[in-house]
């Protein structure tokens, strides 16, 4: 965490992380960058990775003029009406002032700071191509020798969490990768030459696609291959505009 007595202009801010990420470029779920207008100015910045009402609360808690996040609201097909836990949580960013900034896709593909690129450099990956839908999904080789049980040791420490594995035990020479909830990739890993492919979630099919494939598949949590970016994120901002900022882990098992 940087500290700091200085402050920025919140459309600063906001059109920063916008150009830093080239938000306009991705067509995506959700609306990225200013999502709750707050004060004009930051000086101070919470970081995590989804606007649960805990992240708020915590927001709240230590003074943060905006909170940065991964997760923010208004998804696509979802009711937009603010009551129960929506109004709760848009609420407590108007009570408080707060501003609150979200990047979805934009976050998962910066080739430095995002989830993918930060997941990478856990992992012990060199990144060599992309794949996917807007080439969000990263190919590439693991930097020494490595089998899949090698691999599942080295997300088990780098993530804090044992991933769930399948595949039988085998030298890997390809690997893809994609953060968070991206089991949908597996068949176009699979096309791109992956031996195996890591991300956050898995859905019963992708058991059987990874299996009759031959294509190891590890599942390493949504929230836990996910914390990274936003943390890299926010140190950018902070080194640029010489904000305060602080990372909270509201822990999710999934």
């Amino acid at each position: 965490m940087a500290m700091t007595t200085t402050s920025a202009a919140t459309a600063d801010v906001v059109r920063y992380l916008d150009e830093t990420l080239e938000a306009a470029r991705f067509k995506d779920y959700c609306p990225n960058g200013l999502q709750v207008e707050g004060r004009p100015r930051i000086g101070k910045v919470v970081a995590g990775v989804t606007a649960c009402q805990a992240l708020l609360d915590a927001a709240v808690a230590r003074g943060a003029d905006a909170v940065l996040v991964h997760h923010g609201y208004f998804w696509r097909g979802e009711n937009p009406a603010l009551v129960g836990i929506r109004q709760r949580r848009i609420k407590t960013l108007l009570d408080h002032d707060i501003n609150l900034l979200a990047y979805h896709l934009p976050l998962d593909a910066h080739p430095e700071l995002g989830n993918n690129a930060q997941l990478a450099r856990r992992l012990g990956l060199v990144a060599e191509g992309r794949f996917g839908e807007q080439d969000i999904g990263w190919i590439g080789r693991p930097d020494v020798e490595l089998t899949l049980s090698g691999l599942a040791g080295r997300a088990a420490q780098a993530l804090d969490r044992l991933p769930l594995v399948v595949g039988e035990d085998k030298p890997l020479r390809r690997i893809a990768w994609c953060t968070g909830g991206a089991q949908g990739y597996l068949e176009a890993a699979i096309a791109a030459g992956a031996d195996a492919y890591i991300s956050g979630e898995i859905s019963e099919p992708t058991v059987h696609l990874a299996r009759e494939s031959g294509v190891a598949y590890l599942a390493c949590g949504h929230h836990a291959t996910e914390r990274y970016g936003v943390q890299a994120l926010a140190a950018r901002l902070a080194e640029q505009f010489g904000l305060e900022w602080e990372f909270v882990d509201i822990d999710n098992p999934v």
